[in-house]
């Protein structure tokens, strides 16, 4: 499990972990959660034409990933916002599985694209992996406070000069690098349970944002890394453990939130989140 072999998987799910974690916060935060589902699907295309076109997967992920973001930003701006995350969803796996249909290694490579497979991450790629997880991080950073306005308080941040519009494009275009990231390891059927399980279980303990970040990290960290071992001893997909501990997570981050409720019930309530930084 440790072997030279394994190097690579320990390294990219790490990256595909933190990442998840950090932009995941926001997604549960803005409830973006069926855009987070349906980005993936538009990577998988991606990925499915690169295939195709024998270049790499991960220029296709980020490229028919960011040009699903601009699509439901714009579309969505414009209509009803989740009319234009569906239709971006349904035009993605159309879109695979043409390009999977045309390609000589069909039944692997769906495989592989829908459910993950973390053991077929190159050494090539870990550098472009990292590169892509730093700038993606870098931009929460940047984007931290306004973004944080304008998911908890949109009228306020409006009235700051935070354009929401703008901000949910600059938010769906770094989820869509995450995207790109996570693909490969997790699997676009999957990838979103990553992305809403730890985080949502982070913000059930704390109601502190850089707190149920760090959490939301930690909790995707012991997630993926559990999913690798289980994955090597029994040889079952690690998306199937991903996703099953994801949802064990927020079960037991919703368990100890009731806990937590039914023993201060008799205290004044306070807001589910808060603006502090620390």
């Amino acid at each position: 499990m440790f072997s030279s072999f394994m190097t690579n998987t320990w390294i990219v799910a790490t990256i595909v972990a933190v990442i998840a974690g950090v932009v995941g916060f926001f997604v549960v935060l803005r409830g973006s959660a069926f855009p987070a589902h349906a980005l993936p699907n538009s990577a998988f295309a991606g990925a499915a034409a690169a295939n195709l076109l024998g270049i790499s997967a991960l220029i296709g992920l980020g490229a028919f990933a960011a040009v699903a973001a601009i699509a439901i930003a714009t579309l969505g701006r414009r209509g009803r916002h989740d009319v234009a995350t569906a239709l971006t969803l349904v035009l993605g796996l159309a879109l695979g599985a043409l390009f999977l249909s045309r390609s000589v290694q069909y039944e692997a490579q769906l495989f592989s694209l829908l459910f993950g497979e973390v053991l077929g991450v190159s050494t090539t790629e870990l550098l472009p992996v990292a590169l892509l997880a730093l700038a993606s991080i870098a931009v929460i950073g940047v984007l931290y406070r306004p973004l944080l306005y304008s998911s908890v308080i949109p009228d306020i941040a409006e009235a700051k000069g935070v354009a929401s519009h703008r901000m949910e494009l600059a938010f769906l275009l770094v989820l869509a690098a995450a995207t790109a990231l996570t693909v490969p390891v997790v699997g676009a059927l999957l990838i979103f349970s990553l992305m809403i399980g730890p985080p949502a279980a982070a913000r059930a303990l704390t109601s502190r944002p850089a707190a149920a970040i760090i959490l939301s990290v930690i909790i995707a960290l012991i997630t993926v890394w559990t999913a690798i071992a289980i994955s090597y001893q029994t040889n079952w997909p690690i998306g199937f453990f991903v996703g099953t501990l994801s949802a064990v997570a927020y079960a037991l981050g919703r368990a100890w939130a009731a806990w937590r409720t039914t023993r201060t019930a008799d205290q004044p309530t306070r807001p589910d989140i808060t603006l502090a930084t620390t």
